[in-house]
């Protein structure tokens, strides 16, 4: 088995629960497009046919009577830096394609996918085997908003993971009022005891969690210690309102949590919301008076459980700012 690599704890920045999409495909006879993105595993039923064969969970096209190859779009959720690709032929025995190849580019606004140009090579043509992950180190260090997966000559992907670090676009930022600990403004988690049941990069992911699974789970606490998650924010900024979410867990939810940041000139640490009772399956709000400039924050939960979300609103310094920009610019 293959050694999983560091990368695949980043974000999948083309998943579909962050706002992926695949938005072409030039064949998809057998299986739809729209599996490869899928957050969950591949699954398979034995003996499941419909009308055209054997229902995959993955992307398959017909078999090809001529020359050329298969490709489909991704739309990336989080525009950003990749890292690594994983090209996964799971349940795809004696029907994946032997070879495939990555393309990425960059484009603004929201183009249609015959619009995209300046196609770069980010996985060359490389073999593949049945039923398994193939995992790809990326070495490009540009920020890209598409991905284009070709398959040679057809065949089955059940999914295509593109992990990578998410870089925003200053021009679609409200420096006054933003999510400072949000993934898609640039937030990373840089640390937490634990995440038995689920990535605590849930926390800061875009939109709600529809599901238990979709937020941050610790396993059960059989000491007298707490549980807690630090987050780098976006950018120096200043944080003026906190939302921690329970929703759906409800037997499970923390009994108390509290936050602290980092100052950004002294990096001392300083209350932004002391240790609170919390409900389950609840949205709470906190307004936070007097918080200083801060670069990182971290949330403590006593003594376990889980949490849907945590957002941290407030607005970016100039310092901030020139951060996200520059940042930017330097991976155009």
């Amino acid at each position: 088995m293959a050694e999983v690599p560091g990368w695949t704890r980043l974000p999948d920045l083309a998943c579909r629960s962050v706002g992926g999409s695949v938005v072409w495909a030039n064949d998809e006879l057998f299986a739809e497009r729209e599996n490869l993105i899928r957050k969950p595993e591949p699954v398979y039923q034995t003996y499941t046919f419909g009308h055209k064969g054997q229902v995959y969970d993955g992307w398959e096209t017909r078999r090809r009577r001529d020359s050329g190859v298969d490709q489909a779009i991704v739309r990336l959720g989080l525009p950003g830096v990749i890292k690594g690709v994983v090209v996964d032929t799971a349940f795809f025995t004696g029907n994946y394609p032997p070879f495939a190849s990555v393309e990425a580019t960059s484009a603004t606004g929201y183009p249609a996918p015959d619009e995209l140009a300046g196609w770069e090579t980010v996985v060359p043509k490389s073999p593949l085997g049945g039923d398994r992950k193939h995992y790809f180190e990326v070495s490009a260090h540009r920020r890209y908003t598409h991905v284009r997966l070709t398959i040679h000559p057809d065949g089955g992907v059940a999914r295509l993971r593109v992990f990578g670090t998410p870089v925003a676009d200053p021009d679609l930022i409200v420096p006054d009022a933003l999510d400072l600990a949000a993934l898609e403004n640039g937030a990373s988690i840089t640390g937490c005891s634990n995440m038995f049941y689920s990535d605590p990069a849930n926390l800061i992911a875009p939109g709600q969690a529809t599901v238990m699974g979709e937020g941050w789970e610790t396993a059960r606490r059989r000491d007298d210690g707490n549980d807690w998650v630090e987050v780098e924010l976006a950018a120096p900024g200043v944080i003026r309102l906190a939302e921690l979410d329970t929703s759906h867990f409800k037997g499970n939810a923390p009994g108390w949590a509290s936050v602290r940041a980092r100052d950004a000139r002294t990096g001392a640490e300083f209350d932004v919301l002391p240790r609170t009772r919390l409900q389950p399956d609840t949205r709470h709000r906190f307004r936070v008076e007097g918080a200083a400039e801060a670069t990182h924050a971290r949330l403590d939960i006593y003594p376990d459980g889980g949490m849907a979300r945590l957002r941290l609103f407030g607005g970016l310094t100039a310092d901030g700012l020139r951060v996200i920009t520059q940042r930017f610019q330097d991976l155009r």
